[in-house]
């Protein structure tokens, strides 16, 4: 594999765990993680019996490095002191096995890795604090690992051999240029290639509506006939749009269209201090709520069918029960891609959803009145941050390769903000108190309650999603007063979206919805192929009988320019 291709699949691999909520919490202060080390480590000193044994093991496995490696050197076949999970792409190179000097390297770094693991778990006791620490102590570790550094990287050694020093030369190149244009951080993607319009979000279609809070763009229609019943995409305004309709051929909406639907798909702006004051239910209210207006007045038709993506859904879930109380029938079927209602159970991000880090989020955003994209950027690199930060140190400063054109990067590195108002809300009555699946969250003046929207709904959850982790997406399953359809597809947070048919696609599907998710996957069948063509056949039969397309756009919303518009590009 060359260079430039293994940059390529690095970002393919680091793109999995991408996801639109990743940039909601703000780059956490060292402070907060620094005291929950303290405070978990001072657990500890309360357990001195698993304390001592932690470090018994330690200095265990550090007495047998040296002779594991001599022995592995020699041939014998016996396990190493501490065992090397075969999925760490870091230490693929044969030396870290060929070499003994290389073997007891590593045997040292995962052994001091579990000392920090085992007193991390010694000290346990609160789950809030006992995270955040795991979270700063795996950060400390994976800086520290041995592949970060030139001296201690064979695979890294052996390239500077075979070009003579040239790769050497350009990963200083790339070290200083990160230093001086991108906050000392190394680049993860090469966006020159990419142009919205042009290869990214390029589906032809026409802005036919434009408040201070969104865009909605109308497709062409690329069939002779449609069925009746419209479609539009919620997605998250964490992050732009277009992950819904990213490349030709990896387009979701690009394929709804040829598959005989009208699409409609809202672009938030980008907020700035003038929008600080903006509430989820302004999103709610001038975001689908008014687009479902737009839509009902170009098409005539009585239904339009919604499909949200991660908040994107959970506002699509929201605001079908912000409807049903108000009387208002005007929702179809529902989608909801990796998508939160229950957030109980949030996964990693739910670590920082504490009142004390919303507080001092609060004080951050008072400043500015709005949630930087900068500042958001590096919080999901910290989180995942051997595949989003020291995979780059490898390639990009001692490899000297140049990060890759990779379409989903280039979308993640496109960030936005998100307003002050906004933002504190969602965190607390969502990630905090768990009001919506409660059925205790008023917005726009109604307490939603979901069981009382009876729509019927398509959920997608992806196996490898930590951004939402699939049996949280499930719990939906049990919210939802409509009949549910439940599928569990490939990859991860982004490949719930990002999903064409290809020969790597699969997903688990089943008539059946216990509240045991584990239950549930295990009767679950399995179908090659995308979930993508599963909701086509399972859509169209929600959708309504097949018509000439409707125009673009109406005299009381006419089409104003093409499709991408203009919110995106801010």
């Amino acid at each position: 594999m060359s260079a430039r291709e293994t940059a390529w699949q690095a970002g393919a691999d680091a793109s999995e765990v991408l996801g639109p909520e990743s940039s909601v919490f703000a780059q956490v202060d060292p402070v907060d993680f620094g005291s929950s080390v303290l405070s978990v480590l001072g657990r500890a000193a309360g357990h001195p019996d698993e304390v001592r044994g932690a470090w018994l093991r330690f200095a265990t496995a550090m007495a047998e490095a040296w002779p594991a490696a001599i022995g592995h050197w020699l041939g014998e076949d016996g396990e190493p002191p501490v065992p090397v999970d075969d999925r760490d792409k870091r230490f693929a190179d044969p030396a870290w096995d060929g070499n003994p000097g290389y073997f007891a390297l590593r045997q040292v770094y995962l052994a001091a890795r579990r000392l920090g693991e085992d007193l991390l778990a010694a000290g346990q006791g609160d789950r809030a604090t006992d995270q955040k620490a795991r979270l700063a102590v795996g950060l400390a570790f994976d800086a520290l690992a041995p592949t970060n550094f030139l001296p201690t990287n064979p695979a890294a050694l052996k390239r500077a051999y075979e070009t003579a020093g040239a790769s050497v030369a350009a990963g200083v190149r790339n070290f200083v240029n990160d230093l001086v244009h991108n906050q000392g951080r190394p680049r993860q993607v090469d966006t020159t290639p990419f142009e919205l319009g042009r290869n990214l979000a390029a589906t032809p279609g026409k802005v036919v509506f434009r408040n201070d809070l969104m865009e909605l763009i109308q497709y062409a229609p690329q069939t002779r006939q449609v069925h009746s019943a419209p479609l539009l995409a919620s997605p998250p305004w964490i992050n732009k749009y277009y992950i819904m309709d990213l490349a030709p051929g990896r387009s979701f909406l690009e394929w709804a269209v040829q598959h005989r639907r009208t699409v409609f798909a809202i672009s938030y702006r980008n907020p700035d201090a003038t929008m600080s004051g903006v509430t989820l239910d302004d999103y709610i209210i001038h975001g689908p709520k008014t687009a479902l207006d737009v839509i009902s007045d170009i098409t005539g038709s009585p239904k339009t069918d919604i499909v949200g993506l991660c908040l994107g859904g959970t506002v699509t879930a929201m605001l079908a029960a912000y409807l049903t109380e108000t009387g208002d029938d005007r929702i179809g079927s529902v989608t909801l891609l990796n998508t939160l209602l229950d957030f109980s159970e949030p996964g990693v991000l739910g670590t920082f959803a504490d009142e004390r880090t919303i507080e001092r989020l609060d004080t951050q955003m008072a400043r500015s009145g709005v949630m930087e994209g900068s500042t958001m950027a590096g919080t999901f690199d910290v989180l995942r941050a051997n595949d989003l930060i020291f995979n780059y140190v490898v390639s990009n400063w001692l490899m000297g390769q140049d990060p890759p054109a990779f379409d989903i990067l280039a979308w993640n590195a496109d960030s936005t903000r998100l307003p002050a108002a906004m933002h504190s809300f969602y965190l607390r009555s969502l990630y905090a108190q768990n009001q919506l699946a409660k059925g205790v969250m008023e917005l726009a003046g109604q307490v939603l309650s979901l069981a009382n929207v009876k729509s019927d709904t398509y959920i997608v959850g992806a196996v490898n999603d930590h951004i939402v982790p699939w049996p949280s997406s499930y719990k939906s399953t049990r919210l939802l007063g409509g009949t549910v359809r439940f599928v569990l597809s490939s990859g991860g947070h982004i490949a719930g979206i990002v999903n064409p048919p290809g020969p790597k696609a699969w997903y688990e599907a089943g008539g059946h919805s216990p509240a045991d998710p584990a239950r549930w996957r295990k009767a679950a069948e399995r179908h090659d192929g995308s979930w993508w063509e599963d909701w086509t056949r399972w859509a169209d039969g929600r959708a309504g009988r097949l018509v000439p397309p409707p125009p673009m756009g109406s005299d009381r919303y006419p089409a104003t320019g093409e499709a991408p518009g203009e919110y995106v590009r801010g």
